[in-house]
């Protein structure tokens, strides 16, 4: 009797606690080396594979793009030496309990029908034998990215789905221990995926020929979008009849990169925010080439994916970066905020970069231009913190973190310098002509670092405008 007592209490604090009560984490939740550049190395990879032991998520997938095995030739066995590496890797996953998910992306050149069909199916049932050999267990197969330079794709989703269903039948047949295949389609986004209001053939065709068992991610309505609601997650499970998974692009900023194609410009160092709370079968995070500086972000990726449904961004962000940086956090913090959005003509993620600063340099400026006395106070305060912070992280981040990011650091402390100057110029009523001096080292080094571009950046092109106006108006009627 006092057991079934017991019960009852139980069962009524899980029901006014509602849905918060328990934890339920994501089934499949982990880190997808999936960007483009220069891939991780081997102690990267253990590096991470560690960081999502500590932080509980429980798979890492190889998938670096510009591993010339992994894609461009993909038919081509891994020599020796990186198969070796390969098999040290598993080794580090298995001793996390870390799943490690191999991944190929063939879909460049492959064949699917005759003869030529069949070299390749037995090209990569080859490729997945060597890695079974030395330890994996879990396989992906990725179509992705394979439009052509006028933006189309040529693609059969049937001859795709058989293609992945005679794979997953051929190793799931013969090794009793594999794990469903994960896969990502051609049209791996929503709105690839339709036309108006009906499904594309490519994606109406994979969707109904494809094993239900084979797992499908998908990035949401676009490559890089802002967040997923739970609606838009229902819409893509009805599509392919089955609980898809979330691979998301954030922190990635591969398209972020300099001229030379050999650094991110502008770092990801936001929360997660804006996923969906209901159920999935699974969520990858994209990183940066930059794993260190990754972490805040795939950090909060993963409180997230222990539990959707009691997530909260900011409250994440600032308990993973004191975590994280300890002494240096509120530094961190002053850093990392000015540097969280990531957008450009066909993506946009991450919450807004220094909001505040924001907020506070539209006032400032509306009540300069209307002629209202404007308080200064706010924004100095903010501009000395940004400077504080950079000379503080520039002195004593350890040098793993400072490889990553003093691009970043100097630029944000060259911006708060002729931020200064600009808030002085405003106090003076004119221009002082060193910051457009300024404004042009600043924008010499915007071919390395990018930062705080619609914040403490673009309060400094606002005061220029300002008074350029200004100028301007006095020469019209002086005329």
């Amino acid at each position: 009797m006092k057991i079934f007592f017991t019960l009852i209490i139980f069962a009524a604090m899980m029901f006014i606690g509602g849905a918060t009560a328990l934890a339920i984490p994501i089934p499949l939740r982990g880190v997808v080396e999936g960007f483009y550049g220069t891939p991780w190395t081997y102690s990267d990879r253990a590096d991470i594979i560690d960081f999502c032991r500590k932080n509980n998520l429980n798979s890492y997938i190889y998938a670096p793009k510009d591993d010339p095995y992994h894609r461009d030739k993909w038919r081509k066995p891994y020599p020796a030496d990186k198969l070796d590496e390969l098999r040290n890797l598993v080794a580090v996953a298995k001793q996390n309990n870390v799943r490690f998910i191999f991944a190929v992306s063939p879909g460049l050149d492959l064949n699917y029908k005759g003869s030529a069909g069949d070299a390749d199916f037995d090209t990569l049932i080859g490729k997945l034998d060597a890695m079974y050999n030395i330890g994996v267990r879990d396989f992906a197969i990725f179509f992705d990215d394979l439009k052509d330079d006028k933006g189309r794709h040529h693609e059969d989703g049937k001859l795709q789905a058989e293609f992945l269903n005679r794979v997953q039948k051929n190793l799931r047949s013969r090794y009793k221990d594999v794990a469903p295949l994960i896969m990502v389609p051609t049209e791996y986004f929503y709105d690839d995926m339709v036309k108006g209001d009906k499904l594309k053939p490519y994606t109406r065709d994979l969707a109904e020929n494809l094993d239900p068992k084979i797992v499908v991610l998908y990035s949401g309505r676009g490559v890089v979008c802002d967040g997923i609601t739970d609606a838009e997650l229902a819409k893509v499970n009805k599509i392919f009849g089955r609980e898809v998974g979330i691979w998301w692009n954030y922190p990635v900023n591969d398209y972020s990169l300099t001229p030379d194609g050999n650094r991110n410009v502008k770092l990801a160092l936001g929360a997660i925010e804006k996923l969906p709370t209901g159920k999935m079968t699974a969520i990858f995070f994209n990183p940066m080439g930059q794993v260190q500086m990754s972490k805040i972000a795939l950090a909060t990726g993963a409180i997230y994916s222990n539990n959707p449904a009691t997530y909260d961004s900011d409250a994440a962000w600032n308990k993973v970066i004191d975590a994280q940086f300890g002494m240096l956090a509120s530094s961190m913090k002053v850093f990392a905020e000015n540097s969280r959005h990531m957008e450009n003509s066909w993506a946009k993620v991450g919450a807004p970069d220094a909001n505040e600063f924001q907020t506070a340099a539209y006032i400032i400026m509306s009540d300069v231009t209307k002629k209202i006395p404007a308080d200064f106070s706010a924004l100095e305060q903010m501009i000395d913190n940004m400077e504080r912070a950079t000379d503080i992280l520039l002195k004593r981040l350890p040098q793993k973190y400072l490889d990553e990011c003093r691009p970043q650091l100097e630029q944000l402390r060259r911006t708060a310098h002729a931020d200064k100057i600009a808030v002085e110029s405003l106090k003076a009523g004119r221009l002082d002509p060193q910051l457009k001096i300024l404004r042009e080292e600043i924008s010499a080094n915007e071919q390395l670092a990018v930062i705080s571009e619609l914040a403490a950046r673009k309060f400094v092109d606002d005061v220029i405008n300002f008074f350029d106006a200004q100028n301007s108006d006095k020469r019209k009627r002086k005329k």
